[in-house]
C-alpha cells in the first residue's frame, strides 16, 4: 500500500514572475461575479504621519497595554472621541 504522501507529486511554490509568464490568475479559481462592494469602505482608515513626543507615546502604549488594546486604536479612539464631543483645547500662552 502506498503511504499517503507518495499518492501527489511534490509541490513547489511558484513564484510571482512565474504566475505572470505562465497566465495564471485569481479569477480563473474564484467567481467574484456575486460580489458586493463593501459598505464600510467610505469609514476605512487613512494613514497619516504625525509627530509626537515621546512621552505622549509612552503614555499611551502604557495605558494600551493595560487596556489590552493596540496602541494606535486607543490613540484613534480618543480622538474620534475629542472630535464627536467637540472638545475645546484652552491654551493660555505666557
Amino acid at each position: 500500500m502506498a503511504k499517503p504522501f507518495e499518492l501527489f507529486p511534490p509541490v513547489r511554490p511558484i513564484g510571482e514572475n512565474e504566475i505572470l509568464t505562465k497566465g495564471i490568475d485569481m479569477r480563473d479559481h474564484y467567481d467574484f461575479s456575486e460580489s458586493v462592494k463593501n459598505p464600510y469602505a467610505k469609514k476605512l482608515k487613512k494613514q497619516v504621519t504625525i509627530r509626537l513626543d515621546e512621552d505622549t507615546i509612552a503614555y499611551f502604549k502604557n495605558l494600551a497595554e493595560e487596556k489590552d488594546l493596540p496602541y494606535q486604536s486607543l490613540i484613534n479612539l480618543y480622538l474620534r472621541d475629542c472630535a464627536q464631543s467637540h472638545k475645546d483645547l484652552k491654551l493660555e500662552w505666557q
